[in-house]
């Protein structure tokens, strides 16, 4: 490998198409280089789906900005003092960041030089498979052992743990979220012990920013496993301030692949972390959670122990008419998770997917069905169609305008 130039190639739709090849193609000549680096390159390795593409180039920002802006594209100074401009071409997003050296480090915020050395940019970064770089025509550039590692399914801190992690405390929750997305094998070793032994720093990060990590670590592919691993480290109860059950998360992932269901972070959370409403208000505090999720954490809390599959089709009915089919569906699956029942068990898995194969209706009476019965506006109006919508609901929830006739009739007379 000579100057990290490698012989493998990555062949994909998105270093070809749309503003990409622009881009580069803007950046890339006169005396000056620029490549797709990062999270692109990798996944394009692995086969997996390609989101945003970063951009890393030796030209300074301000020639970024006037090549660009010639180009015709939009130039947003999103962090131009540490290098970065965000470069939009027909509504897309592509963040530009000048290559860039270590001049002081002190955590997060360390003082940088541009520079013009793709190795020593690339040894800034936190991992190995983070760290690989590709040109305009597929090569892949390899300065830290990325390729072996992405090959290998390891994860891996460039250089020494220690140092990566002091640079940013972050770096010890991307450790984990990296192993469950991309590591196949045992956690490295030596990176383990650094973030057991880094974990004071946790306490200066900043909530939303363990929220974000700690979210795309819930949803990824091994989480069970590098969640299990945290908890083994110590790490896990800290961070939740409060004992997670790993057990109930593995479960509640099992049931949701099995359900072909798309990976939820806040249900996985309850499953590992939520037994009553408290977990979830204390779990709103410490992660910084946004309000709906604190509401989807919270209904939880408060009603999975209700379902089971020992409730009748007309309670169950009865159920996703007052919850909605979403709150209905997380209880049932937090239960399902917590009742030790298999991922193929036939009655809670009908249970679970009731709000797939019944929607319930609107209710049908009004008030001014009550009204033309001689009931006037005010409380007893409330009450009357309260009355009303019980009796429906008990009734199974007839459409048929004789039946509604009855319950609104019995519902005026009170």
């Amino acid at each position: 490998m000579s100057g990290g130039r490698t012989d493998r190639k990555v062949q994909a739709a998105w270093l070809n198409e749309g503003g990409l090849p622009r881009l580069l193609a803007v950046l890339d000549r006169d005396g000056e280089e620029a490549r797709a680096v990062g999270g692109a390159v990798r996944n394009a390795l692995l086969d997996m789906p390609v989101g945003e593409v970063d951009v890393a180039t030796t030209a300074v920002p301000e020639e970024v900005v006037r090549r660009v802006t010639a180009a015709g594209f939009k130039a947003v100074p999103t962090g131009i003092e540490h290098g970065t401009v965000t470069v939009v071409i027909d509504s897309v997003p592509f963040e530009v960041t000048t290559l860039r050296r270590d001049v002081e480090t002190y955590g997060r915020h360390a003082k940088v030089a541009f520079g013009r050395d793709w190795k020593t940019d690339a040894e800034r970064r936190d991992f190995t498979i983070n760290a690989l770089s590709a040109s305009r025509d597929g090569t892949v550039f390899d300065y830290t052992g990325g390729l072996a590692d992405l090959d290998a399914s390891k994860v891996r801190f460039i250089g020494e743990p220690k140092k990566r992690i002091e640079e940013d405390y972050l770096r010890v929750l991307r450790f984990f979220r990296f192993h469950a997305a991309y590591g196949e094998v045992a956690l490295d070793a030596d990176g383990l012990a650094a973030c057991i032994a880094a974990r004071g720093g946790l306490a200066q990060l900043s909530r939303e920013r363990v929220r974000m990590e700690f979210v795309k670590l819930l949803v990824a592919p091994r989480a069970a496993v590098a969640l299990e691993a945290m908890a083994d480290a110590g790490l896990l109860g800290t961070l939740l301030n409060g004992v997670p059950n790993g057990v109930h998360l593995s479960a509640m992932i099992t049931i949701e692949r099995a359900l072909s269901l798309a990976p939820d972070a806040m249900r996985r959370l309850a499953a590992l972390a939520v037994l009553v409403a408290e977990d979830a208000e204390r779990l709103w505090q410490k992660l910084r959670l946004s309000n709906a999720e604190h509401a989807q954490l919270a209904a939880m809390a408060e009603g999975w122990r209700r379902i089971s599959p020992a409730l009748s089709e007309q309670q169950q009915q009865a159920l996703v008419y007052r919850l909605g089919a979403n709150v209905f569906a997380d209880q049932a699956l937090l239960g399902w998770a917590r009742s030790g029942a298999g991922a193929d068990h036939a009655n809670w898995r009908a249970l679970a997917s009731l709000p797939q194969r019944w929607t319930a209706p609107t209710f049908p009476i009004k008030a001014a069905d009550l009204m033309a019965r001689g009931v006037g506006k005010g409380p007893r109006l409330g009450e009357a169609l309260a009355a009303a919508e019980k009796a429906w609901i008990a009734a199974g929830f007839p459409s048929q305008k004789s039946e509604l006739d009855v319950i609104a009739d019995a519902a005026a007379k009170g």
